[in-house]
């Protein structure tokens, strides 16, 4: 089962890794570094994905051993990344959000570079838990500079008194030597999968003509309708959680699921924005019992797309947000599939935004489409 997963791979290159894209209207950054392997903005094997994070998680769980850590994975792309090296370590986690949670404090930061520049992190459980760890573990796709992470140290060290070290891991480090220099004189150790050079990374994304397929969703009435889905035992990793309860909360969700889907041999599990985790959970379960799965999420992220073979978006969606419909997300490269999941946490789904995904889903050629709301 999930163990096993981390045999199908076990080292990775840059070319197994890093596909540059364009990143849309973003002065600060040009490109973008999309993971063939991540889950995210690529349809993959979710075994795959969940492999390549393990092996970032025993980096972590054998140089730490010892140590009482919190987890902290990024929203949005890095969230089944830090939820997964909690499963895999048995550490306490929490993601960063751009959700709203009611009856909350804050520990607000900037994420520069970035489409979408506030996140947060509740205040009230790194209260709970600061006096009774030692490190906090950041968990990221890709670090480049590392102020983001930064920015949020910061604040920690300014805000608490307790004597915390700090580290991060990540799928993907693009730092120069100047940034690393920065990070060991904070003496934060940075562990990774994959050491890149992304100066050549603009140079790289300019040279793409960008002329792929663009699809506005329609807010009317679908061709296709889903079938919705209410699921129980749902466990919120933007509050503070552990590993071990959080994957054994999916197990239970993909023990629920699993029954319906048993006539489908080829499928597409989605994950929505900051809830990737279950859904690639769900999907690597599924593939487990012989089904060809895929695996990927809805974004915030405005990405450029292009017909040229060696660029890996060639097709976006634009949606309504299921969690704000007046929020923009995309989806891109939707194939045709016997079936479509969608397991999203979005409590207050409208008509309009539901009515954008479906007919995305449409568009890709598909027509059977269920609904997984995943709730207390």
């Amino acid at each position: 089962m999930f163990n096993e997963w981390s045999k199908i791979l076990k080292m990775y290159t840059e070319k197994d890794l890093v596909a540059v894209a364009k990143r849309e209207n973003n002065t600060k950054r040009k490109y973008l570094v999309v993971n063939k392997l991540q889950g995210k903005h690529i349809p993959v094997d979710p075994r795959k994905s969940l492999a390549m994070f393990t092996e970032l998680a025993q980096q972590v769980k054998q140089v730490y051993a010892n140590e009482k850590i919190l987890l902290i994975g990024f929203a949005e792309t890095a969230t089944a990344i830090g939820s997964a090296v909690a499963a895999e370590t048995g550490a306490r986690y929490i993601q960063t959000t751009r959700e709203n949670i009611p009856n909350t404090e804050y520990l607000f930061f900037s994420e520069q570079h970035s489409h979408a520049t506030e996140q947060k992190l509740v205040k009230n459980d790194i209260d709970a838990v600061i006096n009774d760890i030692d490190r906090i573990v950041f968990v990221e796709d890709e670090v480049t500079t590392g102020n983001t992470i930064l920015n949020i140290i910061n604040i920690i060290e300014k805000i608490y008194t307790a004597k915390i070290k700090f580290s991060v891991a990540a799928l993907i480090n693009g730092m120069d030597e100047s940034f690393a220099k920065v990070y060991a004189e904070r003496g934060i150790t940075v562990h990774y999968l994959v050491k890149t050079r992304n100066s050549e990374y603009d140079e790289v994304a300019d040279k793409y003509e960008i002329n792929g397929t663009y699809v506005s969703a329609d807010t009317n009435k679908s061709d296709i309708s889903a079938e919705t889905i209410t699921h129980t035992g749902y466990v919120n990793a933007r509050r503070l959680t552990d590993g071990n309860t959080y994957r054994q909360a999916c197990e239970k969700l993909y023990q629920q699921i699993k029954g319906k889907l048993d006539n489908f041999s080829n499928l597409l599990v989605l994950g929505t924005e900051e809830t990737m985790y279950p859904a690639m959970y769900v999907g690597a379960r599924l593939a487990d019992d012989g089904c060809n799965v895929k695996n990927h999420a809805t974004t915030r992220s405005p990405i450029a797309v292009s017909k040229d073979y060696g660029y890996p978006l060639h097709t976006r969606y634009t949606l309504k947000s299921l969690y704000d419909e007046k929020r923009t997300t995309f989806i891109y490269n939707i194939g045709k599939y016997d079936a479509v999941v969608l397991v999203t946490d979005a409590e207050n789904m409208t008509d309009n935004a539901i009515n954008t995904l479906l007919n995305s889903i449409s568009a890709g050629g598909n027509n059977i489409v269920y609904i997984i709301r995943w709730t207390n």
